[in-house]
């Protein structure tokens, strides 16, 4: 069978790969999106209201817009915060955003194979055969491109065929179950206008567990990484504390979640990770979908330069550029996730800390605009003080 050719092959069509073949069939480049499909990433569904403008998100994605979120630390206290006039959290369901990304990449004049990844091969005429596996009646095809562009998730075996097994982030498994949203007279202790966040070690001994609504289903999960945590337990801890214990299960997911970029993206000829594939989920708030999105960007945009230019350096522009950009909070979540989530003691702290005005207001304007807020540099020095005395005062290890 005659092999196809395109200028680059995306595999994985989740919001980082979706976004890039969108981009590259933009920019008139010959693209083929690949999706397996029939699996929906266990995901809380939240996005910054900025990434509804910034990626033309149809309004109707957006199934719910949450003005805040309540923290609840291990002892029961409960901290509200209240977004204010910065902005909203969009709350996406992703077996209907994932489908609708995809098509809009089609729309941009993308072709698409439903079909897994199987394997690739560097040619020597500076070419990639990349070789798809598709449904089990047909024989496995192979397509040929300039780039291949790896979008397929935390376990990429994009990845896998040009690191190694043994090249990946650090990750925690995250779980979730998608219940239908109680109506509104039964709705107990379930906000359909709230984000619930908590941090208790029943729940979680090492990340938190969450309780996001979506108007009419609502996503409810935890995340570890400690072997053996039983995650499904948790889970159903925290439907029966929430009111959501005789909800309608929807459909139950779970899946590796990573917690810190890649220190390579691409091999230095013509293949590039992005999105999870490329570790790019942020730690302690385990946020990904816009910054899968924006690495699509970053992705697309790098294959244009080594398209137009021959130069295979400019691949890894696409790191370099997110890492100067965002680089610098990765690493203070990293820092919180590590510390503030250790053990039940500094959660309640954690917790507690977020009751501080100056703390609110940077967390949400840091979430929304996607950068370490420089507006107000003494509310940084307010918070750094606050922080000191958190951490000087007895903890338990």
């Amino acid at each position: 069978m005659q092999t196809q050719t395109y200028d680059v092959i995306v595999i994985g069509g989740g919001p980082a790969g979706a976004r890039a073949a969108e981009r590259l069939a933009w920019s008139g480049k010959k693209t083929l999106l690949v999706d397996k499909e029939g699996r929906t990433k266990p995901c809380g569904g939240a996005i910054p209201s900025n990434a509804m403008a910034q990626f033309a998100i149809a309004p109707e994605q957006i199934k719910a817009r949450v003005r805040g979120a309540r923290m609840t630390g291990p002892s029961g206290l409960q901290v509200e915060m209240e977004i204010g006039d910065v902005g909203h959290v969009g709350m996406v369901d992703r077996d209907q955003f994932d489908p609708y990304l995809r098509a809009r990449a089609r729309e941009a004049g993308a072709d698409y194979r439903a079909a897994g990844f199987t394997a690739l091969e560097h040619r020597a005429d500076g070419l990639v055969d990349v070789t798809l596996g598709t449904s089990k009646d047909k024989e496995a095809e192979t397509v040929t491109a300039r780039i291949v562009i790896g979008a397929d998730g935390a376990n990429s075996a994009v990845r896998r065929a040009i690191f190694g097994p043994k090249a990946r982030p650090p990750y925690v498994f995250a779980y979730h179950e998608i219940v239908r949203s109680p109506s509104a007279d039964e709705t107990g202790n379930f906000d359909p206008a709230q984000c619930e966040v908590i941090y208790d070690g029943e729940i979680s001994p090492d990340f938190y567990g969450w309780v996001f609504p979506h108007g009419p289903y609502t996503s409810v999960g935890c995340g570890s990484a400690v072997k053996g945590f039983d995650l499904k337990a948790a889970t159903k801890e925290l439907r029966a504390r929430f009111g959501l214990a005789d909800a309608e299960t929807i459909r139950e997911e779970g899946a590796p979640l990573p917690l810190k970029p890649m220190k390579r993206w691409d091999d230095g000829r013509n293949v590039l990770l992005i999105g999870d594939a490329a570790g790019v989920v942020a730690p302690s708030s385990g946020e990904g979908i816009w910054y899968a999105m924006h690495t699509g960007d970053l992705g697309a945009e790098a294959a244009i330069k080594v398209l137009e230019t021959g130069q295979a350096r400019h691949l890894a522009s696409a790191r370099k550029r997110f890492q100067k950009a965002h680089g610098r909070v990765f690493m203070v979540l990293g820092f919180m996730q590590w510390f503030w989530y250790r053990n039940d003691k500094r959660r309640e702290k954690f917790v507690t800390m977020c009751k501080d005005p100056d703390v609110q207001r940077l967390t949400w304007e840091s979430y929304l605009n996607k950068k370490l807020v420089r507006r107000d540099p003494m509310a940084h020095v307010r918070v750094f003080i606050k922080d000191m005395r958190q951490l000087l005062r007895p903890a338990a290890h």
